[in-house]
């Protein structure tokens, strides 16, 4: 028989004396299992037509074919719209006190900037990519950037960075679309407050690519660029011209933001034409603004020596816009508000 052994004799100071260890000694925090939270399953897309081998071709909306994008499969899987709204683009309201401290300098910076930014003869070292595929997929691109509500300076920044890009590595065409988001994505994280996610870029390329294509080609387009991404685009040019219009007294506040929103339709059209590539944006954007104050028969349109651009390129890159407004008179007009639409004439005259 085993005999417990017996407890031993502890004085009363002793048992006080550990007693007041114990509490001497610091707390020790428990550690807490992290909460799990359940995510929520993905929705499936709906189901859409497999892109061809260039990966692009079947989910283009060409700019002359007077199309509003309805039954291409962007329409369907971004942000969940059934077909692209109506592009009535709202006015603006110019900040003229700011345009009077800050307007000039800015100008000054961005038109010493222009030429650095500018790409020429993008592609020049393009086996595959041709200047009609690079058409295609900006008339693409277009309804895109409306279809997610994006400023008119994130598209001209995508642009930007697309043409950039190609004149430094070639491109293989397969590749082309998922180019075109990334430079997209690229832009809106410079301007926009909310950018499209990655899950919705790659939703309009119906599951051609990965999210890890996708971040990789970010990573090569950021490198090859140098991290330099702060061109000056057409839309500011275009803004700053219609501000110094009416600083000096040149036209009325809605008349000045009329113009401004059928020169932006314009320069939307150019965007995707290849021949407006050698045009800097600020001969582009007061080519423009001439063009639409001829649309709109303003008593008083702007004056082309704002720029400070040679006579001969300006009535060069004049005569381009008004073919480009006639070639594409459909989708000019699903590009424009309403009562612009109803004011302006769409077969220019120059004279």
């Amino acid at each position: 028989m085993v005999t417990p052994c017996p407890t031993s004799l502890v004085s009363p100071a002793a048992r006080a004396r550990r007693r007041d260890d114990q509490n001497l000694r610091a707390p020790v925090k428990k550690n807490r299992r992290p909460r799990l939270r359940r995510k929520q399953p993905l929705q499936p897309l709906n189901p859409c037509p497999l892109p061809g081998d260039s990966g692009v071709c079947d989910l283009f909306e060409s700019p002359s074919s007077g199309s509003d994008g309805a039954d291409s499969p962007a329409a369907s899987t971004a942000l969940g719209c059934s077909s692209l709204p109506a592009p009535a683009q709202q006015l603006v309201q110019l900040d003229l006190q700011t345009f009077r401290d800050y307007g000039q300098s800015c100008y000054v910076f961005r038109k010493s900037r222009e030429s650095h930014f500018h790409p020429r003869e993008s592609l020049a070292r393009q086996p595959q990519v041709t200047a009609e595929s690079r058409c295609k997929l900006l008339s693409w691109l277009i309804p895109v950037h409306r279809q997610f509500h994006l400023s008119f300076e994130s598209l001209c920044l995508a642009v930007n960075t697309l043409d950039r890009f190609l004149t430094t590595t070639p491109v293989a065409a397969d590749c082309f679309q998922l180019l075109g988001v990334t430079s997209l994505l690229i832009a809106c994280k410079q301007v926009e407050v909310h950018p499209p996610r990655v899950k919705q870029l790659l939703a309009l390329c119906c599951g051609a690519f990965s999210r890890q294509q996708l971040c990789n080609l970010e990573c090569i387009v950021l490198h090859k660029l140098h991290f330099s991404l702060g061109a000056p685009t057409i839309s500011f040019f275009l803004e700053h011209f219609t501000h110094a219009r009416v600083e000096a007294g040149q036209a009325e506040v809605s008349e000045a933001l009329e113009a401004q929103a059928l020169a932006r339709g314009v320069a939307e059209l150019s965007l995707a034409d290849y021949a407006f590539t050698g045009y800097t944006p600020s001969l582009l954007a007061i080519c423009c603004l001439a063009l639409a104050d001829r649309m709109l028969q303003l008593p008083r349109p702007v004056d082309l020596r704002l720029g400070g651009h040679p006579e001969a390129a300006l009535q060069d890159c004049l005569s381009k816009l008004q073919l480009l407004v006639a070639i594409n008179e459909t989708s000019l007009t699903h590009m424009l508000p309403f009562q612009i639409c109803e004011r302006c004439s769409l077969s220019p005259k120059l004279k």
